[in-house]
């Protein structure tokens, strides 16, 4: 037969468990956040522009009358 497999204790199951959660986390912070800010901004930026194009339209359509 194989070897027998030792079934990790609760301690080390913690431990990887804390280690890959702060993995994740530093994951998150160093490559995510960043991306979503960056195309945040720009979602914002082309949301102002249209706006404006449509503030423009209303003012327009407001003097003809």
């Amino acid at each position: 037969m194989g070897k027998a497999r030792r079934t990790p204790s609760a301690q080390q199951i913690a431990r990887n468990l804390k280690r890959d959660f702060a993995q994740l986390i530093q994951y998150l912070n160093d490559q995510v956040v960043p991306e979503v800010r960056t195309h945040s901004t720009g979602a914002l930026r082309q949301a102002a522009k249209e706006m404006t194009k449509l503030a423009d339209y209303l003012e327009k359509s407001h003097r003809k009358r």
